[in-house]
């Protein structure tokens, strides 16, 4: 039976992917205590292609910049329900941490973010609020565009 977070993510149209499995000696997530700690998850599609790939400011647009962060949290919340079996058992999502892929000269980092941040928003009501770290960066795995990580307190 699906939990109330199962059913929001049906009614926003959002299928979880196959959470993708680690490509170097790291784990994808950690628990320690009542808080959960989700490796960085760069912006793949359910079939594992990636949703935006280069630099924010060059090849790629804000608008797109979103919706790689936008898939970027989705594979968090993949990773969270490998972890816990059950999404409602996010008590809170805590911290957000966002790496783009940026050319020196793009500062709306922060917009890019966005993405992310308005789906933990829309997903988990008032526990999707949370504190966020947005960081450009020269480059990320297989150049992808926007790389989020996550800690949430759980059940």
């Amino acid at each position: 039976m699906a939990g109330a977070v199962d059913k929001k993510l049906g009614e926003l149209g959002i299928a979880l992917p196959t959470p993708a499995s680690p490509v170097a000696n790291y784990i994808p997530f950690v628990r320690a205590g009542a808080m959960l700690f989700v490796s960085g998850q760069i912006c793949l599609d359910a079939g594992g292609k990636l949703i935006a790939k280069g630099k924010l400011g060059k090849s790629v647009s804000l608008e797109d910049g979103q919706k790689a962060a936008r898939a970027c949290a989705i594979n968090v919340l993949a990773q969270v329900k490998a972890a816990l079996g059950d999404l409602d058992k996010v008590k809170q999502v805590i911290r957000l941490g966002g790496f783009i892929n940026s050319d020196p000269a793009f500062l709306d980092g922060p917009k890019v973010m966005n993405g992310a941040s308005d789906l933990m928003v829309a997903v988990f009501g008032d526990k999707g609020r949370h504190a966020r770290t947005t960081v450009g960066v020269a480059v990320l795995p297989a150049d992808a565009a926007v790389e989020v990580e996550g800690v949430f307190e759980v059940a």
